[in-house]
């Protein structure tokens, strides 16, 4: 089993679309895979038409006596299946508290899956905090999307110093690009430079509105545009991924 947490210390990256994207294309690929939505906006939840209400209490998940089993949801596509955001207002609180003091409890949370799944991928909220430090132990790939961006890339490098200071495994830290504009000279200059770290992969996503149509068509870019760029995109990438990361 391996588990893929998508991260950005910030928002409005791209993080959830491409959760969305290499969770669906994993099952594709005859993978029996999980998606987790943590981030309290539940975006990933609203993508795959899981009504927010249907899921149980995050309290209910994380606690001493967790099952997850309970929390999984079919979604309409084979070999994938979802445990959704939870709605509850407090519910992000909780599982702040629940992790602070036990930095491996996700961990221990997720061990109940490892004969079950193959791949299970966590949308997470962006941010540090007891909640993220604990997915970085439980994560064997932490995929960070990253806008060739002077910001953005001071918020990788902020990520960075974070494993360091945490003392965490940063070889777990995967990196690619999103909203890529080869047309602006910013974007390619970056690119060109940190294409030479090795936490980067070759293939990247461009800022293309079929990326933006997700959140009207609820659906994976290859279930309602099989044929464009974008899907070719995300294709190209996950196969980078997963030679990457699959033995």
């Amino acid at each position: 089993m391996i588990t893929v947490a998508l991260y950005n210390l910030k928002g409005g990256v791209g993080k959830t679309a491409s959760c969305v994207n290499f969770a669906y294309l994993a099952a594709k690929d005859g993978f029996k895979t999980l998606l987790w939505d943590i981030d309290p906006q539940g975006s990933t939840t609203f993508y795959y038409k899981i009504k927010p209400k249907d899921a149980p209490g995050i309290k209910k998940l994380i606690g001493k006596d967790a099952n997850l089993e309970a929390a999984i949801m079919a979604t309409n596509y084979e070999n994938l299946e979802i445990i959704p955001a939870d709605a509850s207002a407090k519910s992000f609180d909780i599982m702040l508290e629940e992790m602070r003091g036990n930095k491996n409890r996700l961990k221990s949370i997720l061990k109940q899956f490892e004969e079950e799944y193959d791949f299970i991928f966590i949308d997470c909220p962006p941010g540090f905090s007891a909640l993220s430090e604990n997915i970085f132990n439980a994560s064997d790939v932490v995929l960070m999307p990253v806008i060739p961006t002077t910001l953005s890339i001071r918020t990788y490098n902020m990520v960075k110093d974070y494993f360091k200071e945490k003392e965490l495994d940063s070889s777990k830290m995967m990196c690619f690009f999103t909203m890529a504009d080869l047309r602006k000279n910013m974007h390619n200059e970056i690119m060109e430079h940190l294409f030479k770290d090795k936490k980067f992969f070759q293939n990247y996503i461009p800022y293309l509105s079929d990326v933006e149509k997700m959140g009207i068509h609820r659906q994976p870019i290859e279930e309602f545009a099989r044929s464009s760029y974008a899907a070719k995109c995300y294709h190209e990438l996950w196969t980078e991924i997963k030679e990457g990361v699959v033995e």
